[in-house]
């Protein structure tokens, strides 16, 4: 009987080409499943690991930070923290593309790849986060993670099958 070992959040300082292949793999369930992650139905795999190329440039130049959770199967769960911001804004990070696998979900990676990214973001000496995720779908994730929502704009992405979704933005304040 083979023992399931539960996944592994870490933050990734550059990526290798498996890791690049399987971060592509999980955007491409992401979409299939219909979440609105910037990307339509059909996105073939060069996009994907085009995608994820470009986040590798940002994770070497020191513009993104990238944390993975990894089970026994591979990656199963994403987020990023945009650290590089306008002048204006270096106490301000942007959390961008969490993605957690069908196959995963409800188990809590979601949550443990928000702190990881919380954690990483104090350290940087950010003391403010901000997203934005298509209405509904992790809403009660981030504010059980103590986001504060702030709005929504109707129609404001489509959905992978081109469906307009609406669109809800949160904040956090970090403290020390």
């Amino acid at each position: 009987m083979m023992t399931r070992h539960a996944p592994i959040v870490q933050r990734l300082e550059s990526l290798t080409k498996p890791q690049l292949q399987s971060l592509a793999g999980l955007l491409l369930d992401a979409v299939d499943g219909g979440a609105s992650v910037s990307f339509m139905h059909s996105l073939p795999m060069p996009g994907a690991l085009a995608f994820w190329q470009g986040v590798a440039d940002g994770v070497a130049s020191g513009e993104r930070a990238l944390f993975v959770a990894e089970d026994a199967e591979g990656i199963v769960g994403t987020v990023q923290l945009i650290l590089g911001q306008p002048d204006n804004q270096p106490h301000r990070a942007d959390v961008a593309k969490m993605l957690v696998h069908r196959r995963a979900r409800r188990q809590g990676l979601g949550a443990a790849l928000m702190q990881a990214a919380e954690v990483a973001a104090r350290a940087c000496g950010k003391t403010l986060l901000v997203l934005d995720t298509a209405s509904d779908d992790a809403e009660r994730l981030y504010a059980r993670q103590g986001w504060q929502r702030v709005g929504v704009i109707p129609g404001y992405a489509l959905l992978p099958t081109g469906e307009p979704c609406d669109t809800t933005y949160f904040y956090k304040v970090l403290g020390g």
